[in-house]
Formats: C-alpha cells, structure tokens, sequence
C-alpha cells in the first residue's frame, strides 16, 4: 500500500476514511497534496472492501482552498504581467493549471465508488470544490463556505451552479461572501448538517447502507447521476470554465491588485488576506458575521 505525507488513509466500516493532513495551513491544497489524494482515490476504487470513500480534513478546517503561500513573480505594472513573461505565456500556464485542477475535480466526480465530503470547518476556494464534488455532502455547524479568491482577481467555479442554482451561484460567486452551514443547506450545496463529533460516524452509517447494495448496482445507479449530468453538459461547462479561469488570472488591474501585493510584500500572508478581506467584513453568515436578531 502506498504511503502518503500529506493524508492519512484509514480502512473502516466497508470504506476508508480519507483524511487530509496539512493542519498546520488548515489544510491548503499543495501539488504534493493534489497527487496524493489522486492515488489514495485510485487505490480505494481498486479495493473490493472499500465500497464508498469518506473524505474530511484534519484539524478546524476541511481545506482553506489552493495554496497561496509558495513564491510567485510579482506582476509588474500597469500591465499585471511577471517581468520576463509574454501574455501567452501567462494564458497557457493558467489554462493547463486551470485543466490540471479540473481533472482532479472530475476523478472524484467519475469514480466508481460514492465520495462523501465530510465538511468539518472552513471550506475555501479550491476546498469548496472538492466538497462539491463528491457525491454527497455533509457538514457540521461550525462549516463556513466561500470562494475570496475572486476578490484578488481569480474565478469561481462551475461545481457552485450545479449545487446551488445559477441565481445563488452567483450571489456568492461574485462576491467571494462567506456561507455557514445553515445557508449552504438552504441552497443546495450539502445533504444535511450533523454535529461535529458524530460527522464523520454519520458518514459510515451512510457508507455501511451503501454496503448492503451490491457493488454492480450502486455503480451503475452512481453512474446514472454523474453520466447523466455529463449528457447534459456538464463536460462541457467545465471545459469553457478552465478557459475562462486563464482569462480571469490574466486580467489584472492595477487599481484592485497592487495594494494586496504590497500588503504581502511588507507584512506577509496574514497582511495579504488581512488587506484583502476587511472591506467585506462584517461577512453575511459563519463566525465573521454581526450576531443575527
């Protein structure tokens, strides 16, 4: 059995429980993490005792999206563009960045086997897709789900439409506002909400259910769902998504980014989200809200 460093993958109750452990950066997405995580998926779905596969994040957080922490050139201005490279250059690295994330969304998507996000805290960005492309979602109270990264000039991502609905897709979609656990059941983007500490024992009663189905069946209805969506275009949408993702990294301004980067320059990451997330608070729902009447 491969070993993994940045999960944990535990065998259990007719399925595994795949964990992802980085809560030292509330479990940001890191290639390493990315690769991993595909070859735990490959060897749950070769394994005749594992029939559904829970997956949760170790710590306070299910996953605060990609990992912005590594060194990236600097744009330079006015123009958005890393010294020393061409427009083209930046619209084909995002564009295969943008294919290679999608990929890994739709291993989740097209496996053989249920996926069952188990949300446990913060759900961000990147994180926010995973989840939402597992099969089923479930999360405890303290979940929070959002997408900030649009608010430092990136994109959202078509996982949000199919869940939530075209219309409150884009309330959050476009505003990067976070969405507790009540809200994300209200629209569509979790199965139910479950206390902390029995989440993930929740998550086994579901998979030890599946368990009594023969394997053929629960593929072949799996598949009724997620190839059925494929017939109706969800390929497609995700394909025009990765091109319109190159496009959205490659339009910087100026006027919205140079400040995040000095921000990040002279006081680091905390600065960063700090300068970046502030002139949205107080957040509509989750811990950064005004208290609700």
């Amino acid at each position: 059995m491969p070993t993994y460093d940045t999960l944990l993958y535990e065998k259990q109750r007719h399925g595994v429980l795949i964990t992802w452990n980085r809560p030292e950066t509330l479990n940001a997405i890191s290639r390493q993490m990315e690769h991993e995580l595909s070859e735990a998926l490959r060897e749950a779905e070769r394994d005749p005792e594992i029939r559904a596969i829970v997956m949760t994040g170790m710590g306070r957080a299910f996953s605060s999206g990609y990992d912005i922490g590594g060194e990236r050139p600097d744009p330079v201005w006015p123009y958005g563009i890393p010294e020393d490279h061409s427009v083209a250059e930046m619209l084909d690295h995002w564009r295969e960045r943008s294919r290679t994330e999608t990929e890994r969304l739709m291993q989740i998507w097209e496996l053989s086997k249920p996926v069952i996000a188990a949300v446990n805290g913060w759900c961000m960005g990147g994180g926010s897709w995973y989840a939402l492309a597992c099969h089923m979602t479930y999360a405890c109270e303290e979940a929070v789900f959002a997408q900030p990264e649009v608010r430092m000039i990136s994109n959202t991502n078509f996982f949000w439409t199919l869940n939530a609905g075209y219309k409150h897709a884009l309330r959050y979609g476009l505003t990067g506002d976070h969405i507790d656990a009540r809200e994300a059941l209200r629209i569509g983007l979790i199965n139910d909400i479950v206390p902390k500490d029995e989440l993930i024992d929740y998550c086994f009663g579901i998979v030890e259910r599946i368990a009594r189905v023969s394997p053929e069946t629960v593929k072949i209805n799996l598949y009724v769902a997620t190839k059925g969506m494929h017939m109706m275009g969800l390929r497609n949408a995700l394909s025009l998504n990765d091109e319109l993702s190159a496009l959205a990294h490659n339009s910087q301004r100026e006027d919205f980014k140079r400040e995040l980067q000095e921000a990040r320059n002279e006081g680091g990451m905390q600065a960063f989200l700090k300068k970046r997330d502030d002139p949205f608070r107080p957040e509509p729902f989750g811990p950064r809200s005004q208290p609700r009447q």
